[in-house]
């Protein structure tokens, strides 16, 4: 029975496999079609991707995400990290009571978080933009960013702070030079988890932006009703450069790594001798 479960098994994976890259690979084959046709292939052509450059309203939409991606990841992480570090600290009532609060946008559905954002810019008779989006986008961000560092600090040795105090660190030095990096992985996984949703948002975007200020998947969603291969063109630059970034991201960390091993293994070295 065991053989024929390990066949079972590599089958359903190589199905799950399938299902979830062949869409991915489908998009990025078809980038690169010479004709205008997404079901034949007519030949290899680069006419969609010179096409997407020399249009306006994509080269806008890929500006205006990564740009509201990454300072919707620098405020919300600085502002997530202050708040755990704080909440670590407070009174177990209190920490409850902020904990289910900050959990509130992630088990709200997105519309109803959209249509939140929609009527409260509106009541305050905000004109929807850049700013607006960006607002949004560090909203909804923050939590995401606690709740990745939360775990790190429980775990985190409360003696540490005070024995730096002890030895003469303020509470500045303290907070930058003990504990961030020792909550620097939950750090860092917030702030990849912020960029990723704020660069894939959709519904949130088209309630909260205005004025022509409009990210990728808006620009997308508008030219949805019109065959464009040019939008396969977009998908596959989204898919390499996220992919660069995966790549950089697990080298510079196997190096860091490597480099802690041969630091570690240095000091047992010269504690043996």
């Amino acid at each position: 029975m065991k053989p024929k479960k390990r066949i079972f098994g590599g089958i359903l994976m190589i199905l799950l496999v399938i299902f979830l890259y062949a869409p991915i690979v489908y998009t990025i084959v078809f980038s690169f079609n010479s004709s205008k046709s997404l079901t034949k292939f007519a030949g290899f052509s680069t006419r969609w991707f010179e096409k997407m450059l020399n249009d306006r309203t994509m080269i806008d939409g890929i500006k205006y995400t990564i740009l509201i991606a990454v300072i919707a990841t620098i405020v919300s992480t600085i502002i997530g990290t202050l708040t755990a570090i704080g909440l670590s600290k407070s009174h177990r009532i209190l920490k409850s009571c902020v904990e289910q609060v900050n959990q509130l946008p992630m088990m709200n559905p997105d519309i109803v978080t959209a249509i939140g954002l929609l009527m409260f810019f509106s009541a305050l008779h905000i004109n929807k933009g850049f700013m607006t989006l960006l607002i949004a986008h560090i909203m909804f961000c923050i939590p995401y960013v606690i709740l990745s560092i939360m775990p790190k600090l429980r775990s985190l040795d409360p003696n540490l702070a005070e024995a730096a105090m002890d030895l003469g660190a303020t509470p500045m030095r303290t907070l930058v030079s003990v504990i961030i990096p020792q909550i620097m992985p939950g750090i860092i996984s917030g702030a990849l988890i912020a960029f990723t949703m704020s660069f894939d948002d959709f519904v949130i975007s088209y309630f909260a932006t205005g004025n022509g200020v409009n990210n990728i998947s808006i620009v997308v969603y508008t030219m949805r009703k019109r065959t464009n291969p040019s939008i396969n063109a977009l998908s596959t630059v989204v898919i390499v450069l996220i992919t660069l970034g995966l790549i950089i991201y697990n080298v510079i960390s196997a190096i860091n790594a490597k480099r802690r091993e041969r630091e570690e293994a240095r000091l047992r070295a010269e504690m043996t001798d």
